[in-house]
């Protein structure tokens, strides 16, 4: 139904009917019998979802996803035993620690926490590992652009403050961030697996033990030994990424190769995580200290006094208690993560090679 404005005769129709109506102006009058016909493009998901798949981002997401799934299947039991002895529950040796969990919980006592071990790691693997390459790209990029165009400046006024950033390493930069970020979104994971290693018989499984801790402590609970873990793992994983990057780069251009081979990245990503990890150990050690300690009743208050507390226990050698599992765990994980994810990402990523 359209009529003309009685107060506005010249000027604007009024379209709509008993119900309401629309003002518009003279120009679109439209003639009698006329119909008004709208069109709505119905956007294309199918499209839009396969062209986000195929993006660079996703494809290394999918592939550290992947990378950690495959990995933490094979290498369960190490985990395990790694976690008793770190916390100092049970035996003090590796085969003994293997007997005891074997008599006190069967076979699948190796395999204890292995559910919120593979919920944890898949997403914390894809993170990192897409963390990583992504903000290494953008470094390079930005000091590219820094070298070119000078550094970073912020103006006060007369006063002009330069920042000399050309000086980071965009690995050790991308290490650090991919170690953050992976655990910032995954901590509350790495928190119920610990209880479901150290104390299975009070947490059975993954429902039970998040209800537990929520109810002990609220959503905070999920989140303790947040900052000593940030502390522990920013070492780590700068050294990690930055060792890994470092001796593929020269490796290869000592052969003068443009790739690894599945056998040099395995070498290659075991020499990598056996040094960041040796560095490190000693902030793991009180890291799992504070998280575990409040099960035991007696939680250090704070990183620096969870060291001290081990070297008062057990001296200097206690900071290194359990490398050897750890050793045993950590080579072969970063070796196979390593080989397990570039594999992925020459499939996923097969159309980018040359980027």
């Amino acid at each position: 139904m359209i009529q003309k404005s009685p107060s506005q005769n010249n000027q604007q129709l009024v379209f709509g009917n008993v119900y309401g109506g629309v003002m518009l102006p003279k120009e679109v009058e439209l003639n009698k019998g006329q119909n008004l016909d709208l069109k709505f493009q119905v956007p294309d998901i199918g499209k839009s979802f396969k062209d986000l798949i195929n993006t660079r981002e996703v494809g290394e997401f999918l592939s550290g996803a992947l990378a950690g799934a495959m990995t933490k299947a094979v290498l369960a039991p190490l985990e395990t035993i790694r976690t008793r002895m770190v916390v100092g529950v049970g035996s003090k040796s590796i085969p003994g620690s293997f007997i005891q969990v074997i008599e006190q919980h069967g076979w699948q006592g190796l395999w204890a926490g292995n559910a919120i071990n593979m919920l944890r790691i898949v997403p914390t693997q894809a993170v990192e590992l897409g963390t990583f390459e992504w903000v290494k790209r953008a470094m390079t990029l930005n000091q590219e652009r820094w070298n070119r165009d000078g550094e970073p400046k912020l103006q006060f006024g007369d006063i002009t403050l330069s920042f000399p950033l050309s000086w980071l390493s965009p690995v050790g930069v991308a290490g650090a961030a991919a170690g953050v970020a992976g655990t910032l979104v995954c901590h509350p994971l790495e928190v119920v697996k610990d209880r479901l290693t150290v104390r299975p018989e009070d947490y059975p499984n993954l429902v039970v033990s998040l209800n537990k801790i929520y109810k002990d402590g609220g959503v905070g609970a999920l989140y303790s030994g947040l900052c000593p873990t940030l502390v522990g793992m920013l070492p780590y994983s700068t050294c990690y990424y930055f060792m890994y990057d470092k001796l593929k780069t020269t490796y290869c251009g000592a052969k003068k190769k443009k790739k690894l081979s599945r056998v040099e990245m395995l070498f290659i990503g075991a020499i990598s995580g056996l040094t960041s990890s040796t560095i490190s150990f000693p902030l793991e050690v009180a890291r799992k200290r504070l998280m575990v300690g409040a099960l035991q009743g007696k939680c250090p208050p704070n990183m620096a006094a969870a060291l001290a507390e081990v070297v008062r226990e057990e001296g200097i050698m206690g900071l290194y208690r359990g490398w050897g599992a750890s050793t045993l765990k950590v080579m072969p994980n970063s070796g196979i993560t390593w080989m397990f994810y570039e594999a992925w990402k020459d499939i996923l990523l097969v159309e980018r090679r040359h980027l």
